[in-house]
């Protein structure tokens, strides 16, 4: 019996930490930080935005990782279209500025295409 509990136990275990890298959009938007900025360039790996927020009142850029966790993310970016980018809250204060740890990404406006 304590076999049976122990396997059960375990299994459990090993699903609730494969589950938690598996973060569906509506969790990913309720629950991690996130900015917003419009898309100043585009390549293969990364985007750059320029953001105004409280910490950068006069605007910076801003590389973005596409390696984007979520799949359901919006990663066919154009020059112009902004975007709310969903991350793990660290922004790397090189220049310009990075975010490496990317969950998801949203289009809030597109550019005129």
């Amino acid at each position: 019996m304590k076999k049976i509990i122990a396997i059960i136990l375990s299994l459990s275990i090993v699903f609730a930490v494969a589950g938690c890298n598996n973060k569906s959009m509506n969790y990913i938007i309720e629950n991690k930080p996130s900015i917003t900025g419009v898309v100043e360039e585009v390549n293969d790996n990364y985007i750059v935005i320029y953001i105004e927020t409280d910490s950068y009142p006069n605007g910076a850029d801003c590389t973005v990782s596409l390696d984007v966790e979520n799949g359901d993310s919006y990663t066919d970016v154009a020059v112009g279209d902004e975007v709310v980018v969903y991350f793990n809250g660290e922004i790397a204060e090189s220049d310009p500025l990075q975010i490496n740890t990317v969950y998801a990404i949203t289009l809030k406006s597109p550019s005129d295409r």
